[in-house]
Parts: structure tokens; C-alpha cells; sequence
């Protein structure tokens, strides 16, 4: 049954919170999102949708326990025409491209929220399921890494774009991209490393073996990287970096700094540190703030030469809150952040992730604020500003709307994703083809066949306006490292006041709409 708010649910929260009851799996569709001992949001069945968004991304031949059974297998045959084995991975967002350096991006989020909140998450049932999506992306790494200086980066290609159709019946080419040393990809190569080493210090204790594989192709990956030198700018055809590779690399020799002990990679951010600059965002392609929150950790450690990292994380904070002096980044008259108007939550997501471990890691250094130029803001302000933003996107916003599909009653139906908006195969075994699929599912106003719970789309507009449109892509299109930023921003909330929640139950996440 679905737990209602009443006194036997706090009565059973209290429960839950004192013996540490284990918390189930289950997720509610379309459920109320409130908590159930104090009326705000239920922060673990956000968190329990976010993680299960990624079993609907997911590419190649799908496990007995696939929870999201709209989806079917699909490009089974993903590398073929290079004689490699490119199945599984992640597609990145509504489409059926599978890109390799958000997909590293999303792996090393998730992978940082498991490690940081790992107790918090287990308690309430999700771990298994974090890192069965972390393990996931990762496989498709280490299959993409073919050989030591080659990494594929792309299956598929922009005629994926020219139609509208479900993964299980996509006939567009899928034309294979790869970096290399005489056509190198700096970022995607040292993303790949950050995300592997924070996979590996995840899955260390659960499969020692498999982590062990990781760290080893971390290791490579980030020597590769690091050797032949290059901008994925000029090797690119989408996701083309433009903030050079400096951050990329800083970040992943941060993440194997953390998870080898090794002083050569130490060695290598505190040789590097001019590299380093005050950012406003943290993104696919700008990694600055990820590794100045993860130094500045190091810093406080006892390791005073990386002094700058946390000056520059500092000036990250500073951009962000409202009042600074310094803010780089603006609200909205509802008070969301807003950095640009191409799926503007991506950057929330990922901001509000760092903010919470930024001030947490302050708090257990023994430092309490933060100065910027005009004001100073305890790390209790940061994360009430951090909450807010969680808040917004979970339906404390002027349309009173929740931007994560299936979290609430009011959310988006219309989400720009072509599997999501086309009947399964299960329901409708024939195939719908390319121009079949934009005349009869992508050019309606009809509600996608398919809830794709979890989901978080691009978000409102400047003036929190949003219209659940499907054409829209820039408003209403998923992307998976929105969605892995958010379970680490929602991560650090699910003790929030009145400590462990009870999930909502499984009301159907696997139906269709109709």
C-alpha cells in the first residue's frame, strides 16, 4: 500500500529512525512527494526515482531484474562495424546517441555521491541500485577503451536527430567516433579516469576484482590523456569541450589522488594549480569546482600547499549566492538559479551538489562561513540556499510544479524523449518508423505513452515559465548527468529533520500512461 500522512506513518518513521529499520525500494508514480513526519518533501522517493531514471537510459541487452519494463534491448549490435563491442552504456538524454564523455560524467557524480552519502543512501534501500547504475556506465568505459591510446567517444551519429524513433526499433547508422594519439581528446580521456577511480572506491569492498580492473584502466586512461594532449574541440562532432582540457585534468588526477594515495597524482594537481580559476558552474565540460570542492578537502587535511583550491571554491560559492557582492549567476523572480537557457537544471543540479559537500566539509574542518566581498554566509545558509533549490525543482516554484517526472501530481507529460513518448514494444510489438514517429507521437499534444519516472527535465525559463512541451527541448529534455548531480544533491536531505522516510510503494513506475 502507499503510506499515507497520518499518525501511523510518523509512528513507523519514528520507528524506522531509532532501530534503523531497512528502508525498501519501492517507488510511488505519481506519488504525493511530501515526507511523511513533517509535511516537506519526501527527499528518499526524489532520491529513489532519480537513481531509477537510469535504468529507462539504458542501452543493449537488459537484466532480468530491469525494473523500468518499457524498455526493451536494443543496439545489440553497437560496435560491429569496428569489430569491438560497444553494447550497453547509457543514452545520454531523449536521444538514442550514446556519448562517452557525459556518460564519464554522470558515472563519476553518481560514484561521488556513493561514496560521500553512502550510509545515508543504504539506509534507505538504494545503494543496490546506485551501484548497479554506476557499474552500468562504467562496463561501457572499459569496453570503449580498446587499447591503450584509444577510447571510443560516440556510437551513433546526427542522423539519429533526423527521426523519432524507440531504441528497440532505431535503424539510423551507428557510426562509431574515437579518440587517439594522433586525434586526441584530452577531456574525454581524463573524464573517463575520474570515472573509473570513483567507481573503483565505490565497488572496492562489493567486488574487489572488478574495482581492481577499474583502477588499472583509470590509471591508463589518465596516462593517456595526460601524454597526448589535445582539446576535444577539434575532434568532436558533439559534446565538443570549451573550456579546454585543464579541468578535466585536474579532476581526474584528483579522483585517483583520492582513491590510490599516490603522491604522483598529488604531485600533479599541486604542480598545476595556476591552471585553476575561480568558475560559476559546474558541468560536463567544466570540472573546475569539482576538483577545487574535492582539494579543498585535502587542504584542510593538512596539505597547505593546495591553499588556492579552496580560495577558488570559496569564489564558486560567492558566484552563487544571492547578496554576495560577487553573485556570477542570477535567480529567477521564483528564486531558481539560472545560468542559461539550455536546459538551465543541469547546472543547478550540479551546483547545489557541491554546495552541500562544500559546507559539510567546511563544518568538519571547524569552519563556519564562508567570506565573499559584501557578506558572509554560514555553512547553515549555504545548505538552506542548497535545500531551496531541491526545493524548486521538486514543486516549491511559482507553477507549483515538480520538474522530476513522477514525483507529485503536477509534472511534465510531454518529455522530449523518443522512448518515452512512443508506446513500448510491449505494447505496440510493430515497429514505429522514423517519419511514423514524428507524425504520430513527436507533432501531438498527446501525453507521452510512457512515464519515465525520475526524470528531470530542462527546467523553466528565466521568468519560471515552462510549458511541457515536447518540441522544446532545451525545457523538457532529460539528460543523465542532470539526474546524477541530483542524487547528489538530494542525498545529503534524507535525514532532513525528521531522519529516515519511509518510500512511497511501487504505484505502477513500470505502466504506461494510459
Amino acid at each position: 500500500m502507499a503510506w499515507k500522512e497520518n499518525g501511523s506513518a510518523v509512528a513507523l518513521c519514528l520507528w524506522a529512525l531509532v532501530f534503523g529499520l531497512a528502508i525498501g525500494s519501492a517507488v510511488d508514480e505519481g506519488g504525493e512527494g511530501r515526507a511523511l513526519c513533517d509535511g516537506s518533501y519526501n527527499y528518499t522517493d526524489a532520491l529513489a526515482k532519480a537513481i531509477l531514471f537510469f535504468e529507462g537510459q539504458r542501452s543493449g541487452k537488459l537484466p532480468a531484474d530491469q525494473r523500468v519494463e518499457w524498455r526493451a534491448h536494443s543496439a545489440l549490435t553497437d560496435g560491429q562495424i569496428d569489430n569491438v563491442d560497444l553494447t550497453g552504456g547509457y543514452y545520454d538524454a531523449g536521444d538514442n546517441i550514446k556519448f562517452g564523455w557525459p556518460m564519464s560524467f554522470s558515472v563519476a557524480l553518481l560514484s561521488w555521491a556513493a561514496t560521500e552519502y553512502e550510509a545515508q543512501i543504504s539506509a534507505v534501500g538504494q545503494l543496490d541500485h546506485l551501484h548497479s547504475a554506476i557499474r552500468w556506465g562504467a562496463d561501457f568505459i572499459l569496453k570503449a577503451h580498446t587499447s591503450p591510446t584509444t577510447l571510443y567517444t560516440q556510437v551513433g551519429d546526427g542522423s539519429d536527430h533526423s527521426c523519432w524513433e524507440r531504441p528497440e526499433d532505431m535503424d539510423t547508422p551507428r557510426n562509431l567516433f574515437k579518440i587517439t594519439e594522433s586525434s586526441p581528446g584530452t577531456e574525454v580521456a581524463a573524464d573517463a579516469a575520474a570515472a573509473l577511480a570513483s567507481a573503483y572506491m565505490v565497488l572496492k569492498s562489493v567486488d574487489p576484482d572488478y574495482a581492481a580492473k577499474l583502477l588499472e584502466e583509470a590509471k591508463a586512461l589518465f596516462e593517456f590523456a595526460d601524454k597526448y594532449r589535445g582539446s576535444y574541440q577539434a575532434s568532436c562532432p558533439f559534446y565538443c569541450s570549451f573550456s579546454s582540457y585543464q579541468d578535466e585534468l585536474l579532476w581526474g588526477a584528483t579522483w585517483l589522488y583520492k582513491a590510490t594515495k599516490d603522491v604522483q597524482f598529488l604531485t600533479f594537481v599541486s604542480n598545476n594549480q595556476n591552471w585553476s580559476g575561480v568558475v560559476p558552474e559546474f558541468s560536463w565540460d567544466n570540472k573546475f569546482v569539482g576538483a577545487q570542492a574535492l582539494l579543498t578537502k585535502e587542504y584542510l587535511a593538512g596539505k597547505k600547499d593546495l591553499a588556492i583550491y579552496k580560495t577558488h571554491a570559496d569564489g564558486f560559492v560567492c558566484s552563487l549566492m544571492p547578496g554576495s557582492g560577487t553573485v556570477k549567476i542570477q535567480t529567477t523572480p521564483g528564486g531558481l538559479l539560472f545560468t542559461r537557457d539550455t536546459v538551465n537544471l543541469q547546472y543547478v543540479t550540479s551546483a547545489v551538489m557541491v554546495l552541500f559537500y562544500y559546507s559539510n566539509t567546511l563544518d568538519s574542518a571547524g569552519i563556519s562561513e564562508v567570506q565573499c566581498s559584501s557578506a558572509n554566509f554560514s555553512t547553515a545558509q549555504i545548505r538552506a540556499f542548497a535545500k531551496s533549490q531541491v526545493d524548486y525543482i521538486l514543486g516549491k516554484n511559482p507553477l507549483g510544479y515538480s520538474y522530476m517526472v513522477g514525483f507529485g501530481t503536477k509534472y511534465p507529460r510531454r518529455i522530449h524523449h523518443r522512448g518515452a513518448s512512443i508506446p513500448s514494444v510491449q505494447v505496440h510489438p510493430a515497429k514505429v518508423a522514423c517519419g511514423e514517429g514524428f507524425a504520430d507521437y513527436f507533432n501531438t499534444d498527446n501525453p507521452n505513452a510512457n512515464i519515465h519516472v525520475g526524470a528531470i527535465v530542462g527546467g523553466p525559463n528565466s521568468g519560471d515559465e515552462f510549458g511541457d512541451v515536447r518540441s522544446e527541448s532545451i525545457h523538457s529534455e532529460p539528460t543523465t548527468y542532470m539526474n546524477a548531480a541530483f542524487v547528489g544533491a538530494s542525498a545529503p536531505l534524507l535525514d532532513e529533520k525528521c531522519g529516515l522516510q519511509l518510500p512511497l510503494d511501487d504505484g505502477g513506475f513500470m505502466a504506461s500512461a494510459s
